[in-house]
């Protein structure tokens, strides 16, 4: 027999006590990961930058010994760099990019104990909630290989849902982590803003928006691997504030009584959330009040179309200011294949935008920060679904007709002509994007750490997370909630047929 038949069993943290107490080898955990990803990513197309030889050479070396001592390790293929290894951020531009460093981030998941044998795919520069870049193509969810694993941390959520690991790096600017985590089964947490450090480049992207972090198979391995991560490296511009304990503690620990608001309104445009979403939240809703929590059904009084409007503004400055920089790096101009053709719409109504507005959107949205932290100071948590539906098929969020057609025209054209369009065009981009994503993207604004517990789902039996979002800073709140809801309402044992294989068999 060879291989670790039991390897899809145990979680980040339980396959490092196997190997802390020799039960099993660092190599063996690598051998398996390697086996599983051979037999299933083809059918997923989750992992695109195989990282074997330095995995292996990583614990030839001595692994340090961390929480995570021994456990293969997946990183997103933005953000996180690896000194070696290119770093394509899903764009045609970079694909033959190679950071000579490697990020914050990389090196304290090195520091952890981490095997990291691998990149995982995601949306071009992040942009979208679904992963399907043309340069990669797209990633499949393994509960229904129509459907998406969501994005942009896609790649990532993909694997650990398919249990070729059980835990993988991912950010979150607009939903990132908890999109995927909703949409795969999994725990998708967004620390607090400047929990996690950014260093050493980039600033903090997206107007402070961004957090990295994990996707994993259980809360404790979400809170351990924050416990290894939190901090701020030399020149972190935004830092939260040390917690009393290490957030695996917390995990643990008793939440006691909670005061629970509850919305089935979206947040970041009006209408309302689709049916399937309302059941599940009502049936959460009936769940916590059985735990002995106060539910109180309430919608934050926050200004919807100002926290849509400024999210997508936001985004098309970072595009822009993506392209300048890639200009930059690259050496070189622009082609106009080397970037996706909404991508370069993006970046053209980006450069559009005065710095004026821009300051002007930053001053409402912060503004909303304030309302939001306000509402919070009556309540110790907020519920609302992850999404306002189960995972959409691949290919639903495609753009066609007139906005494809400008979209290419605007790889070619200067300012004036698509600047004109942004006006007409941008309550159309706001339904669109939002339709789905409905609320994930309010959280990155005020900062607020916020996670996606898989507690539903799907009358196809598709996963729906419910999200949990408690004051800034408060990260260890939600914690001590989501270990109780795993413990009460255990998700473990639920995984896709497509991770039922075993190379052990």
């Amino acid at each position: 027999m060879t291989g670790f038949a039991e390897y899809d069993q145990y979680d980040a943290i339980g396959l490092a006590e196997l190997v802390r107490n020799k039960q099993v080898s660092a190599r063996e955990l690598l051998d398996e990961a390697i086996q599983r990803r051979e037999a299933i990513n083809p059918s997923i197309n989750a992992i695109i930058h195989n990282m074997d030889e330095l995995a292996y050479q990583a614990i030839d070396a001595g692994l340090p010994e961390g929480p995570f001592q021994g456990v293969p390790f997946l990183l997103k293929d933005l953000l996180a760099a690896y000194k070696g290894v290119p770093m394509t951020n899903a764009c045609r531009a970079f694909r033959d990019f190679v950071p000579d460093y490697d990020s914050e981030m990389v090196k304290r998941f090195k520091r952890s104990g981490l095997v990291i044998f691998g990149k995982t795919n995601c949306p071009e520069n992040a942009y979208v909630g679904v992963t399907e870049p043309l340069l990669y193509g797209p990633t499949r969810n393994p509960w229904n290989l129509d459907r998406t694993p969501g994005g942009s941390s896609g790649g990532s959520g993909a694997a650990v849902a398919a249990r070729i690991v059980p835990m993988a790096s991912g950010g979150d600017g607009g939903g990132s982590l908890r999109i995927p985590g909703s949409c795969c089964g999994l725990v998708g947490f967004k620390p607090s803003r400047g929990r996690n450090p950014y260093g050493p480049h980039g600033g903090e992207p997206w107007f402070g928006q961004v957090q990295e972090g994990v996707l994993s198979v259980s809360v404790r391995d979400t809170a351990a691997a924050l416990d290894v991560t939190n901090g701020p490296d030399v020149g972190c511009p935004s830092t939260a504030p040390s917690p009393a304990r290490p957030f695996l503690e917390e995990v643990s620990a008793e939440p006691g009584k909670l005061r629970i608001a509850w919305s089935r309104e979206p947040l970041v445009r009006q209408g309302e959330l689709g049916e399937e979403s309302i059941e599940a939240l009502l049936k959460t809703v009936e769940q916590l009040t059985s735990l002995g929590h106060e539910l109180v059904e309430v919608t934050p009084p926050v200004n919807k179309k100002t926290l849509g409007h400024g999210h997508i503004m936001r985004m098309m400055c970072a595009a822009a200011a993506d392209l300048r920089q890639a200009k930059l790096t690259l050496g070189r101009s622009l082609k106009p294949d080397d970037f996706e053709p909404e991508t370069w719409l993006m970046a053209r109504f980006g450069e559009s935008i005065s710095g004026a507005a821009m300051e002007v959107i930053s001053r409402d949205l912060h503004e909303q920060r304030h309302v939001f932290e306000n509402f919070m100071q009556d309540y110790d948590v907020f519920l609302t679904p992850t999404l306002s539906k189960p995972p959409v098929q691949l290919g639903e969020f495609l753009v066609e007709g007139v906005d494809r057609m400008v979209s290419r025209i605007a790889r070619h054209s200067g300012l004036g002509p698509i600047a004109k369009m942004l006006p007409l065009m941008l309550p159309e981009l706001a339904t669109k994007n939002f339709d789905w994503v409905a609320s994930t993207p309010a959280f990155n604004i005020t900062g607020n750490p916020s996670a996606s517990l898989p507690l539903q789902w799907s009358r196809e039996g598709l996963p729906m997370g419910m999200m949990f979002t408690t004051r800034l800073f408060d990260d260890a709140c939600l914690f001590r909630l989501a270990g109780q809801l795993e413990r009460e309402f255990p998700w473990a044992d639920k995984r896709p047929n497509l991770a039922s294989y075993s190379t052990s068999n």
